[in-house]
């Protein structure tokens, strides 16, 4: 089977940059597991259609401590088409901090109390 007879809507264009925001207060390690390469591709497989306002909850890795990580990410711009593909140019900015909670907290006092 074809790409073209995979999708939908064949006739979608594919967009040329995405820029995709995440969190101010994402932690250092957060934001590695989110630009990194791996997870760059997986976003470029795993979403079809992307346009400007979408938010996207991504489980983005399990700490060593066992801290699951949760990030939203939201679609601030899109230029060309209306469908992500293996080409698609992502870029990340930051936007205002949500009160995301991730990182080393569940192995300091600050963290979960069983």
């Amino acid at each position: 089977m074809s790409r073209q007879q995979e999708r939908p809507d064949a006739d979608a264009e594919t967009a040329e940059h995405v820029v995709v925001s995440y969190p101010a207060d994402l932690s250092d390690w957060g934001r590695f597991q989110v630009e990194k390469p791996s997870f760059v591709s997986w976003l470029r497989k795993t979403r079809d259609d992307v346009a400007a306002g979408d938010t996207w909850e991504e489980f983005v890795g399990v700490g060593c401590c066992g801290n699951t990580l949760d990030v939203p990410l939201r679609v601030e711009d899109v230029v060309g088409g209306d469908r992500m593909g293996e080409d698609t140019d992502i870029e990340f900015s930051v936007r205002e901090a949500c009160d995301i909670q991730g990182g080393w907290a569940v192995q300091s006092d600050g963290g979960p109390t069983v």
